[in-house]
C-alpha cells in the first residue's frame, strides 16, 4: 500500500510538472495578413503577434520604408489574363500601402513611376488627383472582365486614403490594349516607393514612405 501511495504521488507530481511545461511554452505567434507576411519575408518582419517568451513589452520589428523615387518596372507572366477586382489602402508605421487585387490568370507585370500630369490612355482626357505629386500605375498583363472571367473592380472611385499619410487617394482602373491604368495621389513629389507582386489572392502592392 505504501509503494501504491509513493508511485500515484510521483505520477501525480509528473502530470503537474508537464502541465507547468505546457503553459510556459511559448504560444504560437499572430499570424500577419498576408499581404504583410508575404512581403515581410523579403524585406523584414511586422507581425504584431506575441511568441509568449521573452520580454512582453518589446515591440515587433516594422518593415522599413521604401529607399529611392525611381520608376520600378516588372514584366507579367506569359498569357496573363488579369482584371482588377479591388482597390484598398492601409497605413503603416515607415509607409503608406496600395493594394490592387486582381483575378484571372497568370502573374501581373508593373511599371510604376512619377508623372507630371494624370493623362487617360485611349482618350488623352485629364484625369483629377489630389496631392502634390502623382504616381502613375501600369499592370501589365491586364484583361477585359470577358477575357478574365471575373467581376471588375465597382468603385468607389477615388479610393480615399487616411488623411494625414502619404497617400492621398487612389483614381481609375481602366484597362486599355491589356494594361491597366491607376493614378495614385501622393502628398509630396519625388517620395520614395516599392512595387510587389503577391499571390494568393493575386494583388500587386505600392508602398509609399511616410
Amino acid at each position: 500500500m505504501k509503494h501504491a501511495r509513493i508511485a500515484f504521488a510521483v505520477t501525480a507530481a509528473a502530470l503537474v510538472l508537464a502541465g507547468c511545461s505546457d503553459a510556459d511554452s511559448p504560444a504560437p505567434s499572430a499570424s500577419a495578413s498576408t499581404a504583410t507576411s508575404s512581403i515581410s519575408s523579403g524585406s523584414g518582419s511586422s507581425g504584431s503577434g506575441s511568441s509568449g517568451s521573452g520580454s512582453t513589452d518589446s515591440a515587433p520589428t516594422p518593415e522599413p520604408a521604401p529607399a529611392d523615387a525611381s520608376d520600378k518596372t516588372s514584366p507579367a507572366s506569359a498569357g496573363a489574363k488579369l482584371t482588377v477586382t479591388d482597390i484598398r489602402t492601409g497605413r503603416h508605421e515607415n509607409f503608406d500601402r496600395v493594394v490592387y487585387e486582381m483575378g484571372g490568370t497568370g502573374t501581373p507585370g508593373w511599371r510604376v513611376g512619377y508623372v507630371d500630369r494624370a493623362v487617360q490612355d485611349g482618350s488623352g482626357n485629364d484625369v483629377a488627383v489630389a496631392g502634390g505629386a502623382i504616381l502613375q500605375v501600369l499592370i501589365d498583363g491586364s484583361a477585359y472582365p470577358f477575357d478574365s472571367g471575373v467581376e471588375p473592380y465597382s468603385g468607389p472611385n477615388p479610393v480615399l486614403a487616411q488623411p494625414g499619410g502619404s497617400v492621398v487617394e487612389v483614381n481609375g482602373s481602366g484597362v486599355f490594349e491589356g494594361v491597366t491604368q491607376s493614378f495614385v495621389g501622393v502628398a509630396e513629389p519625388n517620395t520614395p516607393f516599392a512595387v510587389y507582386a503577391l499571390t494568393n489572392p493575386t494583388r500587386l502592392v505600392v508602398d509609399v514612405a511616410r
